[in-house]
């Protein structure tokens, strides 16, 4: 059967031009096994080519567009001159020290943090966790009317509204009107879908706020990149003295959805206020995502001062680690990797979605196997029908090996993410535990080593917990055929990266 024109009568057309036909198939089925598999994982790779050879005249032009999980070579070239000029800025820093009487392990993982993202372990730092949707607001209107320099904003989706994300612009309005420098980024495609998203430009468009979309979506111009690269981080700096990072966005809690107003639908979410050297790491993340955007170098904009950031101490120790395609090792997904094989009592993980590349799932089992309590909790119903099929096709493998799942109840959306390895050390940040996440977004993750912070971080989960259910592996095992055929079949489509 020839793919693109089977049906089409093809048999009338003069023998010569059949034959070129045959050629095209058989030599585009030929080119693309030894092409699709380039750097990819086997099971992606397997995904791409039964698309191609199943549903050609989709899955081809498909591959063409987004089978590359990679930055533009213009992006690619500013990120690694950003994470040159760290590394420079920070080569006789040896931090990692202060964890070699903590814990050797954990001093190892600072190091691997640290040589793939650049940024070294300090302690000093002061960590505030707020879990409640409208503190972060308040938060954020309180912080700003207080800048004095500058205000650094990025997150993945802003909406506006009355009540939580206009207050919020209000603020950063009346910032500049006093003369502090207000730079605001967000994500493109994230945004753009949002209701309201041209009141938003005009609003921006009106102020004095210099903003800029990341990644923008421009089919006309000739810098293109994959489509469905997003930056995913949630990043706010105040005068570089104060930062929040974490899991909201700047838009109100239903999302502007107006579904989710009728079912009640809310986002459940953590974020941590900082004081101390890792508000210098975020103020740097935000500003190689301005510097990737604008060409402009912050650099001596930025109020930083590495000397005292060495010299810091007390608080927590934290580790700012970005990720993304602009960094060649997917640098989230070894962090996680690593922390859980070093565990040897207990795993605790939230997260929205969980959908493991093949190292992950073995990471998870394998603790599991070695009588370490694994606890996972991601929400009973997901926002996207396609994630929650395919998150749903792991928990058999993950129940029989001795994972404990936990379903926060619907119609809410568990949108914290964070970690727990035994009593001492947590990740926390924008990254979800799932392939997208590892390859395709720009994430930052904080990895916090305080017993008295990671206790705080449990009583978040605790809460949690108390409103969800456990899955019984035999209840799962009888689910209907029509969902599992459909876990299998999305299952198959996460892997398409």
């Amino acid at each position: 059967m020839l793919w693109p024109i089977s049906g089409l009568g093809i048999e009338s057309l003069p023998q010569w031009i059949f034959l070129i036909i045959l050629v095209l198939e058989v030599g585009i089925r030929v080119a693309v096994i030894g092409i699709i598999p380039d750097n990819r994982r086997p099971n992606t790779a397997m995904a791409w080519l039964l698309a191609v050879f199943f549903i050609p005249a989709v899955a081809l032009p498909l591959f063409l567009l987004i089978g590359r999980s990679k930055l533009s070579a213009r992006r690619q070239d500013r990120q690694r001159r950003i994470n040159a000029a760290l590394l420079e800025a920070t080569s006789h820093m040896d931090l990692s020290d202060q964890l070699r009487d903590y814990d050797e392990q954990l001093s190892a993982t600072a190091v691997l943090n640290r040589n793939l993202g650049a940024f070294p372990i300090q302690e000093g730092n002061q960590l505030t966790l707020i879990s409640d949707y409208q503190e972060t607001f308040t938060w954020l209107v309180d912080q700003i009317d207080e800048a004095r320099e500058y205000v650094h904003v990025l997150f993945y989706i802003i909406g506006d509204d009355p009540d939580y994300t206009g207050p919020v612009l209000d603020a950063l309005e009346r910032a500049t009107a006093r003369g502090v420098k207000v730079r605001l980024l967000f994500d493109h495609l994230g945004t753009a879908r949002v209701r309201g998203y041209r009141r938003l430009k005009r609003r921006l468009r009106d102020s004095a706020i210099e903003w800029y979309r990341v990644l923008p979506v421009r089919p006309l111009r000739r810098r293109f990149s994959r489509l469905d690269l997003r930056n995913h981080r949630k990043i706010v700096v105040i005068d570089g003295l104060t930062a929040l990072t974490g899991s909201t966005n700047l838009i109100e809690p239903h999302y502007q959805r107006a579904s989710a107003v009728r079912r009640g639908r809310r986002w459940v979410e953590l974020n941590v206020v900082l004081t101390g050297p890792a508000v210098t790491g975020l103020d740097i993340v935000f500003a190689s995502d301005w510097y990737a955007e604008t060409n402009e170098n912050l650099g001596e904009k930025l109020l930083v001062d590495l000397e005292a950031d060495e010299a810091a101490s007390g608080g927590s120790l934290v580790q700012v680690v970005p990720s993304g395609p602009g960094f060649p090792d997917e640098n989230n997904l070894r962090l996680f990797n690593d922390l859980i094989y070093q565990a040897t009592e207990r795993i605790v993980i939230s997260t929205p979605y969980l959908v493991p590349d093949d190292s992950l799932l073995y990471a998870l089992t394998n603790a599991a196997h070695r009588n370490v309590d694994v606890l996972v909790l991601v929400s009973k119903k997901a926002d996207q029908f396609t994630v929650q099929h395919a998150q749903q096709s792991y928990y058999q493998i993950l129940l029989e090996a001795g994972v404990r799942i936990f379903r926060y109840p619907d119609p809410d959306v568990l949108h914290a993410k964070f970690m727990i390895i035994d009593d001492d050390v947590a990740v926390l940040g924008s990254s979800n535990m799932d392939m997208r996440s590892f390859s395709l977004n720009l994430e930052v993750t904080l990895m916090i080593v305080d017993d008295a912070k990671v206790a705080e971080i449990e009583q978040v989960f605790a809460r949690y917990m108390m409103l969800s259910a456990e899955l019984d592996l035999a209840q799962w095992s009888r689910r209907p055929w029509h969902v599992r055929y459909l876990d299998n079949t999305f299952r198959l489509t996460s892997a398409l990266q």
